[in-house]
């Protein structure tokens, strides 16, 4: 069972408690009209797979119903922490396993 940290409710709860909602940090088109099919295919469906760290947004449906965004280990499967949505990326250098 995997725990994830809410940082807005301030709690560890089950995987059950919440939602996956992709990878974090996709940088929206400016111009949405302005993009050809191969730029709207990219913005829609490519998705890093990275193995190690990996920044995701995750919504904490059965709580406070808020968006936030984690950096997961697709290796061990663990979080490494959690953060609020708008936040920009943490500094991966200086985290340890299982950090809120």
């Amino acid at each position: 069972m995997l725990l994830i940290h809410c940082p807005y409710c301030d709690e560890t709860l089950p995987e059950a408690e919440f939602t996956y909602a992709g990878q974090a940090h996709v940088v929206r088109p400016a111009d949405p009209s302005g993009e050809s099919d191969a730029d709207w295919e990219a913005f829609l469906f490519l998705r890093d797979n990275a193995k190690g760290p990996h920044f995701e947004r995750w919504r904490h449906l059965h709580g406070c119903g808020r968006f936030f965004n984690a950096v997961r280990d697709t290796v061990s499967d663990r979080f490494l922490t959690t953060y609020e949505a708008g936040l920009p990326r943490p500094d991966l250098s200086t985290l340890t396993e299982d950090q809120p």
